[in-house]
């Protein structure tokens, strides 16, 4: 593994990383000077703009985990490895977000902070399901038996994505579709708001994994070394 390439930062990255600087503020300025208030939910729906781009956030970074995953699975390869754990950690920390901004809107909707609708359940199901490949990952020293269980978890978890999508349509939960395939669902005003939110935490979740890919290659490449100096140590002592 090339050290150096690790020490420095592309050019990409620091122009995803430029771009979120730049998306931010259009982003609450969008939100509070332009999108109107909500007639029914007030200044609470303007939770929306963030709570939303959230779950784009959890399945990139999930997505990720688990594509990335089945190419380890595939060539066994670090790099694989790296991507995977960044996408699962980047993911749960959007999915975390989701769920705590998600019962601000539910108090206010349905007059709980939680209600086991569907994509609720689901939601909660997947984030259970990244959390143990997490713990799982957390241990100090993981052997290939250990990574490939955890690979595979990731690329089963990653299967609930479209019961999430769907399950307000098949089940028909309480939980509201706010923006539908025919454009409904939400004034006019609105859309640009959500478009640059949403487009600020692509950007982010991109640049997030990307970062902390880069930080665990350099821990596996600390790992190697370490390994290696013991190995060494070993033999200098026989």
């Amino acid at each position: 593994m090339d050290q150096s390439k690790l020490t420095r930062t592309p050019k990409l990255l620091l122009a995803l990383l430029g771009l979120s600087v730049v998306l931010a503020p259009v982003s609450l300025y969008a939100i509070f000077g332009m999108a109107p208030i909500e007639a029914k939910m007030g200044i609470v729906q303007k939770l929306f703009y963030y709570h939303l781009p959230t779950w784009q956030g959890m399945y990139v970074g999930f997505g990720a985990s688990a594509l990335f995953s089945g190419m380890y699975l595939y060539r066994r390869d670090d790099r694989w490895d790296a991507l995977a754990v960044a996408g699962a950690e980047v993911g749960m920390v959007f999915c975390v977000i989701g769920l705590i901004t998600g019962p601000f809107w539910a108090r206010k909707a349905w007059g709980v902070w939680w209600t086991w609708d569907p994509r609720l359940t689901t939601t909660l199901l997947i984030c259970m399901i990244f959390f143990a490949y997490l713990v799982l990952r957390s241990f100090g020293s993981l052997g290939e038996v250990e990574k490939r269980f955890a690979a595979a978890l990731a690329v089963i978890g990653i299967l609930d994505i479209p019961v999430i999508k769907y399950s307000v349509e098949r089940w028909r939960g309480t939980h509201p579709t706010v923006v539908t395939g025919n454009g409904g669902g939400l004034h006019p005003d609105m859309y640009p708001a959500l478009w640059v939110s949403l487009a600020l935490f692509l950007v982010l979740a991109i640049a997030l994994i990307w970062i902390r890919s880069r930080t665990e290659r350099l821990r596996q490449g600390v790992m190697a070394l370490e390994l290696e100096a013991v190995e060494r140590g070993l033999l200098e002592e026989s």
